[in-house]
């Protein structure tokens, strides 16, 4: 008999908010129930086709700002015409834009903040990303976006979804607009969340979750190995819920 995928698990019965980070959301959004495995594989190849196709129209980037007041990071940001594109909290900001914008922040970096440049090929989440949106909404007739079977949050706002057209929408509108993780860490700790699986590639968001969320377990699964930890969380919390 074959093994079961995480796509056949009816997550409906379980105490769970999902959740997911730029790509990740679709794997989220999978896992809701709200597309099927092979919509979601379709929408990720189509995604990743039509970004890159956008970036390569214009040569622009991405820096990490880590530290310094948020309110003055945004500024400064916002001040060199770049764009603000994850606001991922616990003391991270992402900037994207052109190289003439990115490298004018490196040069005045906000206080007690550090600009550090990034390996990617293009400003995502901004207006540099606008040709993507319309090849991803040519992609909508072939889907039928099913209502979510757990609590699913949005990158936009942080809040939940709770219609399956909408969740698309969110999925769609996300390439050209900025992710909003800081608001999706808040909302699952206005939801009491005591615990965070991450799943592979993972690390990232356990990281923030440890610095944003104070008194979270975290679990990253990066192997098959970390399987096990992730199971034994999930029971101690459900057994807790």
């Amino acid at each position: 008999m074959a093994a079961k995928s995480l796509f056949d698990v009816d997550l409906g019965t379980l105490p769970v908010i999902l959740a997911g980070h730029s790509v990740g959301e679709i794997t989220a959004s999978a896992l809701a129930g709200v597309l099927t495995e092979q919509e979601a594989m379709t929408f990720v190849r189509e995604r990743a086709n039509s970004m890159a196709a956008a970036a390569a129209v214009t040569p622009t980037g991405m820096s990490a700002v880590v530290g310094g007041d948020p309110a003055e990071v945004l500024a400064a940001i916002e001040a060199t015409g770049a764009t603000p594109a994850n606001v991922n909290g616990a003391g991270q900001t992402v900037a994207a834009g052109t190289f003439e914008q990115l490298k004018a922040l490196a040069d005045n970096p906000p206080a007690k903040a550090r600009v550090i440049p990034l390996k990617v090929a293009g400003a995502f989440h901004t207006s540099h990303m606008s040709p993507a949106v319309s090849a991803l909404e040519s992609l909508k007739p072939g889907l039928k976006p099913q209502k979510p079977q757990v609590p699913l949050l949005s990158n936009f706002d942080g809040r939940e979804v709770t219609d399956g057209g909408a969740a698309v929408e969110s999925l769609i509108a996300q390439v050209s607009r900025p992710v909003r993780w800081d608001l999706c860490m808040e909302t699952l700790v206005q939801r009491g969340v005591t615990g965070v699986i991450e799943l592979a590639p993972a690390g990232t968001l356990t990281g923030l979750a440890k610095r944003g969320m104070p008194g979270v377990k975290t679990v990253a699964v990066k192997t098959p190995d970390d399987l096990t930890a992730a199971l034994a969380l999930f029971a101690e919390l459900e057994g807790n819920a």
